[in-house]
């Protein structure tokens, strides 16, 4: 039976049973037909708050089980993910508007993000530190209790799981609080799996709704740690907040990520990565090439072949055939990129490709003649944007690379050797050679710098252990001393 067939989450939310959230039901979309997909429950803050109440009772005995069990429920939660991988991959289609590709990446992802975690419950916790005193003297990772995770609307599965999977595997309880425009992919699949791999009642909550139930996720007691993907001025209340209750905020934020085409790179391969970068899943991606930066000597035949890549590729609804790129979200996200275009080109910007759509159907754009205070460059688009500036020396590239406020993913294309004394030139939480921005693996440590989040705080082992338990340190002696009190 599919996973989500049945239709028990039809118009609920779920707090270890489906039940009614005292919201007013979501109704979820698809964007590129505007069919009604299903409804989802809605949560208010006072759902949230119990929830939170709920979860801090039910972690502590999931915290207490036997790490192999914790363990099994992981893994079970991955083998769910790829026996349904199809209807996963559906439904992204449908919900987001992404093509198969990426919906086949998101349902990929999420499995392999349940088995990276199902190894983290046996995972060493703790170190033996060296003591001046005649006592042993320790550091052990504990559960910090409640997790909150608070998820985007562009990838809205990997995400989620990628914050829920860890978490969970840790010994924590988890609230989800998805985008009200994808809570079914980012919120109620997950639920479903989770469901159907044992997980016990209580420990995951997934909560729809919009920024009052957000915010209430941030706010609850119970809540220690909170995780939020988004965009940077969401994230910098998110972090306020958090910081007024003293709690952990991991902030994965937007990003207008550079590529540095150097004169040495293969000029077919680098047009690809481009193209590839900049309008994979419509440029809604944190990690899109947002800045091309091309040496003069190769920046005309560059930019001739990124245009003409980006003139034959075939936009329209994923669901109903074959194309290269699907729907912008919604309306509002539509007229945001649409308007950094047109003022970029009333600013003196030349259109080389696109810059047309058709209702929530952009065209790739590909822009020149551009200068650094335009909105296409300095701006994070988050739409199927390729502006490209040339630059007449390796100097002027790194300048104009680390000029953003953003510091998330960085592409340099060229001979080896020259990228990599590049490389250590540039700010970025994660720095590509001779490959896209766009790049995410289980296994790899994900975050940004500067305004694109506050660091590394998801993907392996290390990272997952720091972002989701609290250290604490034990010391233990033979024998109670004497002291001169």
């Amino acid at each position: 039976m599919a996973i989500l067939e049945d239709g028990r989450w039809d118009g609920k939310i779920f707090d270890g049973e489906w039940t009614e959230g005292s919201g007013e039901p979501i109704t979820v979309l698809n964007p590129a037909s505007e069919a009604v997909l299903g409804h989802v429950g809605a949560a208010t803050p006072e759902d949230v708050y119990r929830a939170a109440t709920a979860a801090s009772s039910a972690q502590q005995s999931w915290a207490a089980l036997k790490p192999t069990e914790r363990a099994a429920v992981l893994r079970r939660a991955g083998q769910l993910f790829e026996e349904h991988a199809a209807e996963v991959v559906d439904w992204v289609v449908r919900e987001t508007g992404a093509v198969q590709p990426k919906a086949g990446m998101e349902a990929h992802v999420a499995a392999q993000e349940c088995f990276e975690a199902s190894a983290l419950p046996t995972h060493a916790k703790g170190q033996v530190l060296a003591s001046d005193d005649p006592h042993w003297s320790l550091a052990r990772r504990l559960p910090a209790g409640v997790v909150s995770v608070i998820s985007p609307f562009n990838f809205p599965l990997i995400l989620s799981i990628r914050s829920v999977a860890p978490a969970l595997a840790l010994g924590n309880a988890v609230l989800l609080k998805p985008d009200p425009r994808t809570p079914v992919t980012g919120g109620v699949l997950i639920a479903r799996i989770f469901e159907e791999a044992g997980l016990p009642e209580g420990v995951l909550h997934v909560l729809p709704g919009g920024g009052d139930a957000g915010a209430a996720a941030v706010d609850a007691p119970e809540v220690r740690i909170v995780s939020f993907t988004g965009s940077t001025e969401a994230g910098r209340h998110v972090g306020a907040a958090g910081a007024q209750h003293l709690k952990r905020t991991h902030l994965e934020l937007g990003g207008n990520n550079a590529m540095i085409v150097l004169p040495s790179a293969d000029l077919d391969l680098a047009a690809s990565v481009g193209a590839m970068g900049t309008f994979f899943h419509q440029g809604q991606v944190c990690m899109t090439t947002g800045r091309h930066i091309v040496h003069r000597d190769v920046y005309e035949e560059y930019v001739q072949r990124l245009a003409d890549k980006a003139d034959a590729l075939v936009v329209g609804d994923p669901s109903e055939g074959q194309v290269h790129l699907g729907p912008i979200i919604d309306e509002k996200q539509l007229k945001s990129v649409d308007s950094k275009v047109q003022e970029s080109v009333i600013a003196g910007a030349t259109i080389r490709a696109g810059a047309t759509h058709d209702g929530l159907f952009y065209r790739p754009t590909v822009l020149t003649d551009l200068t650094p205070e335009m909105p296409a460059w300095n701006q994070e688009i988050f739409g199927p944007v390729a502006p490209v500036i040339a630059v007449s020396s390796v100097d002027e590239a790194v300048a104009l690379a680390n000029a953003s406020e953003y510091a998330l993913s960085l592409s340099i294309l060229g001979e080896v050797g020259e990228a990599m004394k590049v490389a250590d030139r540039v700010t970025a939480g994660k720095i590509h050679i001779n490959e896209m921005t766009v790049m995410d693996e289980a296994t790899a440590p994900m975050g940004g710098m500067k305004a694109s989040g506050t660091g590394v705080h998801f993907g392996g082992a290390d990272a997952n252990v720091e972002a989701f338990t609290e250290l604490q340190w034990v010391t233990l002696s033979p024998d109670i001393p004497q002291y001169p009190f």
